[in-house]
This record gives C-alpha cells, structure tokens and sequence, in this order.
C-alpha cells in the first residue's frame, strides 16, 4: 500500500476534562507535520480539531479543512488553513474528507467522531476503500469500544477479519508505524473468505 500522504483526523470540538487529551492531539499534529503529513479534517479551530490542527500548522505542515457553511457562519471555522472547503451538508463534508484522504485516525471525541470513523469502517467493510483506520486510546477512551467491537465479533454481527484493519493504542509513534507498514487487510462483508483464500 501507498505511503499515507494526507491524513484525515476526526476528535472533538472540546477539549475533554483531562489535560491529557490537549496534550496528545498537539503532539500528534507535531508529528505529523514531522513525517510531512497533511492534515484533512473538519476545520474547526476549537477544542482538540483546534489544537491538532495548530500543531500541524506550527511544524510547518498542511492543514487542509472541510466544513459545512452553517459552522462557517457560526464562526468556528479556522481563518488560517492551507486550505477550507466550504461544503453545504455534513453529507458532503464526510465525503469530500474521504476523497482527500487515505487514512482515518479518530482522536478522542463525541457523537460526530463516532459517526463519522464508523461510516469509514462501513465503508471499508463494504469494500469500498482499503484504507486503515485507528483510534488513538489516550487514556483509554476508546477500550470500552474495542472491547464492544469484540462483543459484536463474538456474537456473530462482524467477522473477526473485517476488524484486522483497524488499530488501537496509545503510542503516537506505533501508530504511525502501523499505519505506513499498512498492508490493507479489510475483507469485504459480502465475501466469504475461504473463497479469498483459495482463489
């Protein structure tokens, strides 16, 4: 698989209740800006989408943001981005960050992160794109959805190997090291996998 180029980012439009969470999307904007990634995400300049996108632009990265006019309007739309799409829906906010993208990292966030990292494993699960995804488990927000995501496999609802492309973890630097030795392991959900194997 291609090395990751522009890298779309969802997380929250707060802060959190822990410093942690500030901490870790300004080191993660700073490294990415570090390996020369381009930052796709919603282009808010408030909470961690703030602070992320400030570290990517303080390391001297590019920070390209896709934000839906009623937001703009609201003005809670970062005014100092490479770039800001300006799109009418939520629709074709989440679209327009997909074809910019090929990779998905969810940083800790609310209904809207949730949404949106779940419409790309949907997505992923169809066999509509082979990107991976991965969810940064700072203070391990995200283990009680790993451990449903298991209960989903153990009751028959996912197979195991629609969930071998994404990744979970603390460490900024093993994730990114996961993600650019990413081999691109979704099995599509229509497709049986003994019939993968043998073909």
């Amino acid at each position: 698989m291609p090395q990751v180029t522009a890298l779309c980012v969802y997380c929250g439009s707060n802060s959190g209740s822990h410093p942690d969470y500030v901490e870790h999307a300004r080191a993660f904007g700073t490294e990415m800006a570090r390996r020369g990634m381009a930052l796709v995400y919603g282009g808010g300049k408030v909470g961690l989408m703030g602070t992320v996108a400030d570290a990517v632009l303080a390391g001297g990265g590019k920070v390209i943001g896709v934000i839906p006019r009623q937001l703009v309007e609201r003005e809670v739309a970062h005014k100092g981005l490479t770039e800001l799409h300006v799109v009418e829906t939520m629709h074709q906010r989440k679209t327009r960050m997909f074809e910019l993208s090929d990779a998905f990292v969810a940083l800790p966030g609310g209904f809207g992160t949730m949404d949106e990292m779940f419409e790309m494993l949907t997505w992923a699960q169809l066999g509509l794109h082979q990107y991976p995804c991965a969810f940064h488990n700072v203070r391990g927000y995200y283990s009680p959805l790993r451990t449903m995501m298991e209960h989903m496999v153990g009751e028959g609802f996912v197979r195991a190997e629609q969930t071998q492309g994404v990744w979970f973890g603390e460490s900024i630097e093993a994730l990114f090291e996961w993600m650019q030795h990413y081999q691109g392991s979704y099995i599509p959900k229509w497709i049986d996998p003994a019939v993968t194997a043998t073909s």
